[in-house]
């Protein structure tokens, strides 16, 4: 997550901080409507894309669904960053779907707004839209998470594109990242594989941390840690291999050379496309294992 906000309003996001300059924060905001075009995977499946709503516990989320136009596919889970569901994440979605995943990407800000709500020219960086966000952030909490996590598995199970003989895989992006280790938390029955690409406040001091609940999941992660994250907080990859270690999880944690937090989205100013390209492929070796194959 980033930390432009109050630090009591970072607090009550899922109790956790991840030191973000104002200038890497603005970097996330990217620039509205340039969205650099993401390879076509090998052998790419036909797909279908719709919008779709949700009814949760707390109100409607607004959602996208892309899985393969045809057959029955593993699901996939996609908590983005506090941009939120925008064009490049619907492109992200779309992709990991041609390469055979029943994938949703989830308005995570449903409660107060729908998304996208980034006009064209506005960014993070603009203290009036970081003084608009504050109030969506202060509204999410980790047993908000965790209730959402259960209704949208069970979501994805009840969907027809969805092979349920699969595991369910989760990815989260810089405030997403621990939003996948509490799916994996609250659901091991389902969720056998998660990715967090730069994500904060994966592994923190606080008794609600993250980390805390790795011995409660079944499922293997990849963390894809930005550069200069890890240089403001290089114990946090320490805490998560020891957690996986004990828990006799596998988890491949890699410091990705040259990147700045946010690096993945391909509309973010600080996106680096042969590291993202990267973390990608590793991706899709962790859900070929561990949804097809596990």
């Amino acid at each position: 997550m980033c930390d432009d906000l109050t630090a009591d309003d970072n607090d009550r996001f899922l109790g956790t901080r991840a030191g973000v300059s104002r200038r890497e924060f603005g970097a996330l905001a990217g620039a509205a409507g340039l969205i650099a075009a993401l390879p076509v995977p090998a052998n790419a499946k036909p797909i279908t894309g719709r919008d779709v709503t949700i009814t949760t516990p707390d109100g409607v989320c607004d959602a996208y669904f892309a899985a393969p136009s045809r057959g029955k596919a593993p699901a996939v889970l996609v908590w983005p960053d506090i941009m939120g569901l925008r064009p490049a994440f619907r492109q992200m979605g779309d992709r990991l779907a041609q390469s055979g995943f029943a994938v949703l990407t989830v308005n995570q800000f449903y409660r107060s707004t729908k998304a996208p709500f980034l006009a064209p020219g506005e960014s993070f960086d603009q203290p009036e839209v970081r003084a608009r966000i504050a109030p969506w952030r202060a509204a999410l909490s980790q047993d908000g998470t965790r209730r959402d996590a259960r209704t949208f598995v069970d979501w994805l199970d009840r969907q027809p594109q969805v092979d349920t003989r699969r595991g369910i895989g989760t990815t989260g992006y810089c405030m997403g990242g621990p939003m996948t280790m509490l799916t994996a938390t609250e659901r091991p029955d389902r969720v056998r594989a998660g990715a967090s690409f730069h994500g904060g406040g994966l592994a923190t001091d606080r008794p609600d941390s993250p980390h805390l609940g790795v011995p409660a999941m079944k499922a293997g992660f990849l963390f894809a840690v930005a550069e200069n994250d890890d240089q403001r907080n290089p114990a946090e990859k320490d805490k998560l291999r020891d957690a996986y270690a004990a828990a006799k999880l596998p988890a491949e944690i890699e410091v990705y050379a040259g990147t700045l937090h946010g690096w993945c989205p391909p509309d973010s100013r600080v996106y680096n496309a042969a590291q993202a390209e990267k973390a990608w492929g590793r991706l899709l070796a962790l859900f070929d294992g561990g949804l097809r194959r596990g």
